[in-house]
């Protein structure tokens, strides 16, 4: 009887030992394929606010209105001139904030800066919240130069306000991932394709048609050529793929160290969204839209139309993408300060150039493996608060997914519980072979003991 036990429990403790070894294999495989912690989960954000605030804005009017923006909530603000168009914006579900200056007045504030003659260093944004246009000189600015333009401010009237800034406003030259030239340094911004021939979206001061970019400083891993460039006036561009196609992967844009974030449509920001951006030199950076339709004199020459934040960026990431919660926004045009210090950053807005480029963003499909033309954004992004908006669903980036497979394996919160149960289930297996041996030498010299003796 009881050799009859110990074999019984020598087959349970194997059989036990065989089912963790299944079970631990089991559990790794799915920590391997499952996305990675963190940005994982695809959330929505700002569209049926921005949404809401744009159709009110557009059908009340330019004289009755001047803009709409995000309150730290997350609803949609609409700056109204009037108690009769402030009692519709709250109808519609918005709030309503009644100012003395209309878009008309905003407008035609900055139509009188852009005949004036052209200074270099100096911006202009319609400042929706304050119901004002601020117009900002960096540190190349002469004193009698913005002297001069603190005359005209003041000709047009108490709501435009002067405005000194540090550093100076410079294109980025010098996604996210890296484009080298002749011409210098760049970010790559967005794939876009026109159905037939894929494309990079990325600034258009980054080089002039013709410019070929590589991948790496030799100029042996070729990128593709500038095909079409807008700069001055907006700042935007195509690089064609050598190949035609951008290939697998096509619908993310890198954030580092392996990873990226999928781009599921294209869209236009809110005053007051929070919004990333991604670059060859600084990485990953958050921050505020500030402003929207801003003008930016750089030295090369002005650009309108820009989106003002306050993320920071330098040299090397023009080019790269901005984007919220996996809807691409802008690509980096330029800005003054820097990473430590901070500073103000300017966008290309990608709606624009993909209309004046008749082009369509590659996109994520709805199971986030496929590419097609920018979905409508989602009804339900007015729910999440611009504090909380994330980057969007990850993915990891082409060509690194060795790398990203040993950091999964390594990472204790995915992996880690499936090699543990292996582990112990194969002490188990030797445990009991080591008895069992132990015990076959044990009867073996009890028996030749026996005949011997």
């Amino acid at each position: 009887m009881r050799h009859a036990r110990r074999r019984l429990v020598r087959r349970v403790t194997r059989l036990a030992a065989v089912g963790g070894l299944l079970l631990g294999g089991t559990m790794v495989t799915r920590a391997v394929a499952s996305e990675p912690d963190g940005t994982s989960v695809p959330r929505t954000f700002a569209a049926s606010a921005v949404d809401t605030g744009g159709e009110l804005v557009a059908r009340l009017g330019a004289s009755r209105t001047a803009g709409s923006w995000l309150s730290a909530a997350g609803k949609p603000v609409v700056a109204v001139t009037d108690e009769e168009a402030a009692a519709a914006v709250r109808k519609a579900g918005a709030e309503a904030k009644v100012v003395d200056h209309s878009m008309d007045d905003l407008k035609s504030a900055t139509s009188t800066l852009r005949s004036a003659p052209r200074v270099a260093g100096t911006a202009w944004v319609m400042d929706y919240r304050s119901n004002e246009v601020v117009v900002k000189g960096d540190s190349t600015v002469s004193a009698a130069d913005w002297s001069r333009m603190t005359q005209l401010a003041d000709g047009m009237g108490g709501f435009v306000r002067m405005e000194r800034t540090e550093g100076t406003f410079t294109t980025r030259l010098n996604g996210a991932l890296p484009l080298l030239s002749t011409a210098g340094r760049c970010s790559a911004g967005f794939n876009v394709t026109d159905g037939k021939r894929d494309f990079i979206l990325t600034a258009g001061h980054c080089g002039p048609d013709g410019s070929v970019w590589f991948a790496d400083t030799r100029g042996t891993q070729q990128i593709g050529q500038t095909i079409e460039q807008n700069f001055p006036g907006s700042d935007f561009s195509l690089v064609q793929y050598a190949s035609g196609k951008a290939g697998a992967g096509a619908e993310v844009v890198s954030i580092g160290e392996g990873k990226g974030v999928r781009i599921t449509g294209a869209a236009d920001p809110a005053v007051g969204q929070r919004v990333f951006r991604s670059g060859s030199t600084s990485g990953l950076r958050d921050g505020e839209v500030t402003a929207l339709n801003a003008t930016v004199n750089y030295p090369e020459g002005t650009v309108t139309g820009l989106i003002e934040t306050n993320v920071c960026a330098e040299p090397g990431d023009s080019g790269g993408p901005m984007f919220s919660e996996g809807v691409a926004l802008g690509v980096t045009s330029g800005g003054s300060g820097d990473c430590t210090s901070g500073g103000t950053t300017f966008f290309q807005p990608v709606t624009k150039a993909m209309a004046a480029l008749n082009v369509k963003m590659i996109v994520a499909a709805q199971n986030g493996s496929g590419q097609g033309a920018a979905p409508a954004p989602s009804a339900t992004q007015s729910a999440i608060a611009p504090g909380e908006a994330s980057p969007g669903s990850s993915a990891p980036i082409t060509g690194e997914g060795a790398a990203t497979l040993l950091a999964r394996l390594a990472d204790p919160k995915n992996a880690g519980p499936g090699l543990l149960v292996i582990a112990g289930s194969l002490c188990a297996l030797v445990a009991t072979r080591f008895i069992r041996a132990e015990q076959d030498r044990k009867a073996y010299r009890r028996y030749y003991s026996t005949t011997w003796g």
